[in-house]
């Protein structure tokens, strides 16, 4: 199966950064094998997103760009989160219905590939 890198942030701010090659953004748990190998379970709900990385540890001292265009992406999308993070991006799968959805974050320079953003976890969604 394939091992994707992400990082699972939490509603509460915790952050857990791994592999996982069960996850579905229609299921509501998923395995993530942290760094150090230990196996855990992921309740989505409990999360704030989770970030498809290039590389487990990034850059915190990077800032992130959102001026890019994504070709094909979709629509482009203002993400603000709870806790007032706001990431800029293009998605093709926002429904307001859902429990969540993936975007393509506007920063092709920055780590993250895509998110997979928990409805729940955010203030405002628009589209720009």
């Amino acid at each position: 199966m394939v091992q994707n890198k992400v990082v699972v942030q939490f509603k509460d701010g915790k952050i857990m950064k791994g592999n996982t090659s069960d996850f579905f953004p229609n299921k509501t748990q998923f395995h993530l094998t942290t760094l150090s190998g230990e196996m855990e379970n992921i309740d989505i709900e409990q999360l704030k997103a989770v970030f498809f990385v290039k590389e487990s540890e990034g850059n915190e001292s990077r800032s992130d760009e959102y001026d890019d265009e994504i070709p094909a992406g979709g629509r482009k999308i203002q993400v603000e989160f709870s806790d007032s993070e706001v990431v800029i991006g293009y998605t093709l799968a926002y429904s307001p219905d859902r429990d969540g959805f993936f975007m393509i974050p506007a920063d092709l320079k920055g780590n993250n590939e895509r998110i997979f953003v928990v409805k729940s976890a955010t203030k405002n969604v628009n589209f720009l």
